[in-house]
């Protein structure tokens, strides 16, 4: 049998034992993904649309004569300012309800940073004040003549209405495709939709459809599963679930908000697994891996398709005409809006995120424009005019958008408060019920050497690792902020963290349970269980170089060993939104459960791992793998190579797990790490080195510590901050000394400085001159550096107190800057004496505190 014969049995054997529902579509996918990896080659590379090769979709909701005669009703007392309004969204940042007066925007949302009144972490009231805000700022333009057209407010309630302080949880998309459980899905839904509308927002840029092929992708925990059967079961089902079934009374109803089926089209698929990239696949591949979500959605009733970012074959979706208006709208039937992301159509060539034509004549429908919408309103409105956009395209557009919100009974809102969603239903006992069953189901058995699960709650448990009390990790990005990062505890008062669910229960079996991070417990305990795994992250700052989930560092491993050297059992509970190399970990372990990213509800986790009182099994592990695992941490994608463990693998109490050992040679060269990590522990990290900078302009590289530059204007040393020297004080004692961090391979930070994407630095201010010049910059590839005042900024913070600083990287893009080429992420210059010390310099979207752009210097 050859290499491709055998990944394929194994494949189809792991879809019968995970769902005997699915296994002939999931056999069909093996078949699938065998022509995929040959189809992926230059060859394949056309760029032309054959619209009669895709399918047609029967329509979830029959003609309406009475709904489009109202539309044609509305638009033939529309404004043409109304009507090009419907097609431009702009983020709560930089919008006020009162602009709506001026610039009659069709719809507003709150991006991934953005919240109430300014506010990340506003109250579910202060939520719907600014919600109803809008709603009734939207409704008083209206004359006798001209209607009221109401707004749409859209989030990304991705996993609950993750962006509001004390919602449900659920667990990430990755999880709950190894739950298999559509009937969940939608329950999950139809609770996500009840908390979102508690908020009166109604519309939601979920579900993700994308099928991903290479786990190195960022987005990849936003994904049901690499198989687009499953993505199309639970895409469907989720849709049901947030709208409401069509046809039924409660479509779209009261307590339902619109859902988006996104990202149009293949952005799971991209070459690298690189996000915004290019998918490199041939149109058969496109439409059968990456677009079966698209067709059961669409056959759902979904409402509204989100544009990708990403491109097909060197051609970008938002000015893909045959994709989005040939295949989606005329040969799928899809009669609802198209939007765009954040800023894409930007990307076309000659547009700019105030001005893009070519994206509305492709097929967009509505652009995403958070900062430049005005411009876009005001080209817009030039472009109809002067008939680069068509009347006709202008109107099916907005008549697009009306049906939406006629659909949804935008136009009968009410906001009263009268039959709105109670604000009680956020956070309340049923969805965290729910939310911990998910958690339950979606957990996946990959080692139970021994059988040493489930454990005895009558032993003493140490519980370990840095996720094991962080309910911030164990959810992951999209929660709370964009990266999911800068949240405290305080911030998640209905959850409950993997410790607390763990420790609750052992307790109250007559257990001892003892929490110790690092694993330095008072009492030596008869088993651990270590809970580690990624930090959150979203979007391409999650992209990765390779599959080593901790860059090769391994300091959970010693972690797990230490406690095995001690002869304590370990059970290792991994915290990841997909599979990673841990082949190490797992040999080093009893037992291994991917835990995924499960949310709110970590007592999920121990109603699994832990026996009843009385000895009985509480709950079995149902959970399949919904992605194949990597064999190495260097294989091009885990769908392509043959899988250490394969699609539908999943352990239950009853299998006797005789597997061997894994093979622990990773493949990787030295250490890797991730982009945008720049100084960490005090040491540069990777292809960065720490530079210092004579007043005369020249470098010296920092190789140890102490050092100094060459005319000792400049002192590096070593301090203790939370380990022994993971800190560099830096002294400036004479002037015009440089700090610098560089790299002989520039990197290209303008997506980066494009979104929220921030310089954060880890410091301690000891000492800021009253007066001087100290500036922050970067130095481009060409050698020349931009430079903004820092030294205002740093006197403000707090002396000899650790934080994080943040400076936005637009700071240096609006100073001048070209981003698209750095060779030095972080140049400080001083002519004044400064005294700072630096842990940590990296690329984030939260910090303590964050800087405002200063003026350029």
């Amino acid at each position: 049998m050859d290499q491709k014969s055998g990944i394929l049995v194994r494949s189809s054997s792991a879809c019968f034992r995970a769902s005997v529902r699915l296994a002939f579509a999931c056999v069909l996918f093996s078949l699938v993904g065998v022509a995929s990896a040959k189809d992926a080659q230059p060859a394949a590379a056309s760029t032309t649309v054959h619209p009669q090769i895709w399918p047609q979709v029967t329509p979830a909701l029959p003609p309406d004569p009475a709904l489009e005669q109202r539309i044609r009703d509305v638009m033939a007392h529309m404004t043409l300012r109304q009507k090009v309004g419907q097609l431009v969204m702009a983020d709560i940042t930089t919008i006020k309800p009162e602009d709506l007066a001026t610039y009659p925007i069709g719809s507003v949302l709150a991006g991934g940073n953005s919240g109430a009144y300014g506010d990340e972490f506003a109250s579910p009231a202060k939520w719907r004040k600014l919600v109803d805000a809008f709603h009734r700022a939207a409704m008083k333009n209206g004359s006798s003549a001209h209607p009221a057209i109401p707004v749409l407010f859209g989030i990304d309630a991705v996993h609950g209405n993750n962006n509001l302080v004390g919602a449900t949880l659920f667990p990430q998309n990755s999880a709950l495709g190894a739950t298999r459980d559509p009937a969940l899905v939608k329950a999950i839904g139809a609770a996500t939709a009840a908390e979102t509308r508690a908020v009166d927002i109604d519309w939601t840029f979920a579900p993700t459809l994308a099928v991903p092929q290479n786990d190195r992708w960022g987005r990849t925990y936003e994904g049901f599963s690499q198989n687009p059967s499953v993505v199309a079961e639970l895409g469907a089902a989720e849709v049901r679930g947030l709208q409401g079934d069509p046809g039924s009374k409660d479509f779209l109803g009261a307590h339902h908000v619109i859902a988006t089926a996104k990202h149009f089209l293949g952005d799971g698929g991209t070459h690298d697994g690189k996000d915004q990239g290019d998918t490199e696949v041939s149109e058969q591949v496109l439409r059968d891996v990456h677009g079966a979500g698209y067709v059961s959605t669409i056959g759902a009733g979904v409402q509204t398709v989100m544009a990708s970012f990403s491109s097909w074959n060197g051609e970008k979706m938002h000015g893909n005409y045959g994709l989005l208006t040939e295949v989606l709208k005329k040969r799928m039937g899809f009669d609802g809006l198209v939007v765009g992301d954040w800023n894409a159509h930007g990307q076309l060539e000659g547009c700019t995120n105030a001005s893009c034509p070519k994206a509305i004549n492709a097929g967009v429908d509505v652009l995403m424009t958070p900062e430049d919408w005005r411009a876009l309103f005001a080209n817009t409105l030039k472009q109809v005019q002067d008939g680069q956009i068509s009347t006709a395209r202008l109107d099916d557009a907005v008549a697009r958008v009306l049906r939406v919100k006629l659909r949804a009974g935008a136009f009968d809102r009410q906001a009263a408060d009268a039959g709105k969603t109670p604000l009680s239903v956020i956070g309340s006992p049923a969805h965290r019920a729910l939310a911990r069953r998910a958690v339950r189901e979606s957990l996946v058995l990959l080692k139970n050497k021994g059988g040493i699960l489930p454990l005895n709650p009558h032993q003493r448990v140490l519980v370990a690792g840095d996720g094991a009390n962080d309910v911030s990790k164990q959810s992951g990005g999209w929660t709370i902020t964009w990266q999911g990062t800068g949240v405290t505890p305080a911030d998640f008062p209905n959850a409950q963290s993997i410790w607390s669910g763990l420790k609750q229960q052992i307790t109250a079996a007559g257990g001892h349970a003892e929490l110790a991070i690092e694993g330095a417990y008072k009492t030596k305990p008869d088993v651990a269980i270590v809970v580690f795994g990624e930090n959150p992250y979203a979007e391409f700052q999650g992209d990765r170089k390779n599959f080593a989930f901790d860059d090769n560092r391994g300091r959970d491993l010693d972690l797990i060993k230490k406690l095995r050297g001690e002869g304590i059992p370990v059970v290792a509970v991994f915290l990841a939104g997909r599979p990673l190399w841990v082949n190490r970990e797992i040999n080093a372990s009893n037992a291994f459960v991917m835990a995924w990213l499960p949310g709110s509800e970590g007592g999920g986790v121990a109603d699994v791992l832990l026996r009843k009182p009385d000895g009985a099994v509480q709950y079995d592990f149902h959970g399949k793998l919904s992605f194949a695992w990597p064999r190495t941490a260097v294989q091009v994608a885990q769908t392509a190579d043959d899988p250490q463990y394969p699609f539908g693998f999943g352990l239950t109490y009853e299998d006797r797990d005789n597997a061997g050992p894994l093979p622990e040679k990773s493949g990787l060269v030295g250490q890797q790490y991730p982009t945008g990590l720049y100084l960490d522990h005090g040491k540069a990290i990777g292809k960065f080195r720490l530079m210092l900078t004579t007043q005369a302009g020249v470098p010296q590289a920092v190789t140890s510590v102490p050092s100094q530059s060459g005319d000792g204007a400049v002192r590096v040393t070593g301090v203790d901050f939370k380990a022994q020297e993971d800190a560099r004080r830096v002294v400036w004692k004479k002037p015009g000394g440089t700090l610098a961090l560089t790299t002989q391979t520039p990197v290209d930070l303008e997506r980066q400085t494009s979104g929220d994407v921030m310089l954060v630095m880890t410091l301690r201010a000891d000492a800021v001159p009253a007066a001087g010049t100290i500036t922050l910059g970067v130095t481009q590839a060409d050698g020349a550096t931009v430079r903004v005042p820092f030294r205002a900024a740093l006197a403000k913070l707090p002396p000899k107190h650790w934080m994080t600083v943040a400076l936005p990287l637009k700071c240096f893009r609006e100073a001048g800057a070209h981003m698209g080429s750095v060779a030095a992420p972080f140049v400080l210059t001083s002519d004044a004496p400064l005294d700072l010390t630096l842990s940590k310099i990296e690329l984030n979207s939260h910090a303590d505190n964050v800087l405002a752009c200063p003026a350029a210097h």
